[in-house]
């Protein structure tokens, strides 16, 4: 019985730590109340990317980085994980790829708003 107890609660503490934390939250930022990574950097979207592929390509991800996973991340909720263009697995919410913008220096800058007219922060 006590072996039994043991597992059990091994079983229970493993499970725990599988379950990971959003890798994005709302926070005040310049442009309003927007998703933001846990270091607090604003995220954005892009109008050109279409059904979870990101469109934005090598010359375009040196001005907004993609957003990319870490270690074995696990999509869940509104979060989901699709390709960048160079491969690697980046974060979408609700469909959408997130990306950086590289002039936002500190957390709750939010200079990429409206860049081009197809850049937006996550409201």
């Amino acid at each position: 019985m006590r072996n039994l107890l043991l597992a059990c609660g091994i079983v229970v503490a493993a499970s725990v730590g599988a379950f990971a934390a959003e890798p994005a939250k709302m926070a005040d930022t310049q442009a309003g109340t927007v998703l933001v990574t846990p270091a607090g950097m604003t995220l954005y979207i892009f109008d050109k990317d279409k059904d979870g592929k990101s469109a934005c390509d090598e010359k375009c991800l040196k001005m907004w980085p993609a957003f990319h996973t870490e270690g074995s991340a696990m999509a869940e909720g509104d979060f989901s994980i699709v390709k960048s263009s160079d491969g690697k697995d980046m974060w979408a919410y609700k469909g959408k790829p997130l990306y950086l913008y590289h002039e936002d220096m500190a957390a709750g800058d939010a200079k990429g708003d409206g860049k081009g007219g197809v850049w937006h922060v996550v409201k």
